[in-house]
């Protein structure tokens, strides 16, 4: 699995409902995308309970397999969108961990940490701890869902995590908490 969020820094008088339109009225163009696990719409405003330091648009994007991820990318939605607002910097983390809760459709709020990996560290033994934490933030925890991934390029891990009420988060670099728009899922068995 592949894990990929963009991000789209607003201006702090932009109209947000502007993105809250845009969700409501594309969000469900996602639902059963093929090798899409899970797209989580993500918005964080600075004057709402994400507590941001700025207006964010920045969808998260968990993908079965890579192809999924390039048909998103080179397809129409993708290129509306960046007529819309941009061309972004798409980032991506190979996934460790990918936990969900049955109850994953609850979810209306996630929390995001982007960690730097220290040199020389033993990656089995962290892919370790970050695979049993994701899980036990599920099964333990009250997450909704939890993901850790990783990527080699700039040696830096995301964890994700997806909640059925807001969290509080500290702010600081690298940590961002946001609130869900629309989830869209594979249909359900």
């Amino acid at each position: 699995m592949i894990a990929m969020q963009y991000s789209f820094s607003l201006p702090a008088d932009y109209d947000m409902s502007v993105i809250d339109r845009r969700i409501a009225e594309k969000g469900h163009l996602l639902d059963n995308f093929p090798n899409l696990k899970l797209k989580a719409y993500l918005t964080a405003r600075r004057d709402d309970e994400t507590r941001s330091q700025e207006n964010l648009y920045a969808p998260f994007y968990l993908w079965n397999h890579e192809e999924g991820l390039n048909d998103f990318l080179c397809g129409e939605g993708f290129v509306g969108l960046t007529r819309s607002f941009g061309w972004p910097q798409v980032k991506t983390w190979f996934v460790w961990q990918a936990h969900m809760s049955p109850a994953i459709r609850e979810a209306t709020f996630a929390t995001r940490e982007i960690l730097v990996t220290p040199g020389h560290v033993s990656l089995a033994e962290l892919r370790k701890r970050e695979s049993e934490e994701a899980f036990h933030d599920v099964e333990k925890g009250g997450a909704l869902a939890a993901i850790s991934a990783f990527e080699p390029t700039n040696w830096t891990r995301i964890r994700i995590q997806l909640w059925g009420e807001p969290q509080y988060i500290v702010p600081q670099d690298g940590t961002q908490a946001y609130k869900i728009g629309h989830l869209s899922l594979p249909k359900s068995d």
